[in-house]
């Protein structure tokens, strides 16, 4: 593949990635993943290391990132600040967990395991009902602390950030309107990546076989293309999260979801569809 073909993909995928996340709460590690394991794939990385570095390094733009959507939602009032700091204290240590078992999971079992935990969130948040019909929001730091930790393991499991799980459980089990659920998620997001941060590249410091440029499981080529972008779009993402009614702004959510999820468990290569 071209080296122009291949910063231009990332470069976009940045701007994508930063738009989204400011808009659905969501790390866009779900999308940067699957991007950057195809990408690395297509110039002979081995599928083992590909998909460690692609989680790897979406944690790790992931975070600035995160930091700016926050930052965002939080001046327009929708980050509840102790449920957040209550997620994002276990994300962090859940992350950490869940970086170290994906360092030693089989590709296909994470690509496997990302597809089908996407699609379910998906179909999750496409069955429930509005949050602002179903009483209040949990005020049980118990249930924050718990979620927390489920949203951290997932997040540095598969790379995603844990916004992808976050958001649907803010909306639906703990009764957040779906405006305060999505900036709350990008807050809890900060925490949960550090840990997986820090295990993505301190377990793949003496691997073999990593694409140029890299520290550990993060490549700081794709780290600088999708950062570069992502970052000031997330604001862009942010001021259309608060124009776009509640009902609408699910739907995009759901539909971006299902998309990611069957192009991750190989259900469009199995099929041949070219897309």
């Amino acid at each position: 593949m071209d080296l122009i073909i291949y910063i231009s993909i990332l470069l976009l995928t940045g701007v994508f990635v930063g738009f989204t996340s400011g808009l659905l709460g969501v790390g866009g590690g779900f999308i940067m993943g699957p991007v950057q394991f195809f990408l690395l794939v297509a110039v002979g990385v081995d599928p083992t290391i590909a998909i460690r570095v692609a989680f790897g390094t979406s944690l790790a733009v992931i975070l600035p990132t995160a930091i700016s959507g926050a930052l965002g939602h939080r001046r327009k009032g929708a980050v509840l600040l102790k449920p957040a700091i209550l997620l994002g204290s276990m994300g962090f240590i859940g992350g950490t967990l869940g970086a170290l078992m994906a360092t030693n999971t089989p590709v296909e079992v994470l690509r496997i395991i990302s597809g089908v935990l996407i699609l379910i969130s998906a179909i999750w948040m496409l069955k429930s009902h509005s949050p602002e019909i179903e009483g209040e929001r949990s005020k049980k730091d118990i249930a924050y602390l718990f979620w927390g930790f489920i949203g951290g393991v997932s997040s540095g499991l598969l790379g995603i950030g844990g916004g992808v799980i976050m958001v649907p459980i803010l909306a639906i089990l703990l009764r957040f309107e779906i405006h305060k659920a999505i900036g709350t998620s990008t807050a809890f997001i900060i925490l949960a990546s550090l840990g997986g941060i820090v295990i993505y590249i301190t377990q793949g410091l003496s691997v073999p076989g990593l694409p140029p440029y890299s520290w550990g499981y993060v490549n700081l080529v794709q780290l600088v293309a999708l950062a570069g972008t992502s970052i000031p779009l997330a604001q862009l993402g942010v001021i259309a999260s608060h124009k776009i009614p509640a009902k609408q702004l699910k739907y995009i959510f759901v539909a971006i979801l299902i998309y990611i999820a069957l192009k991750m468990m190989g259900l469009f290569e199995w099929l041949n569809f070219p897309f």
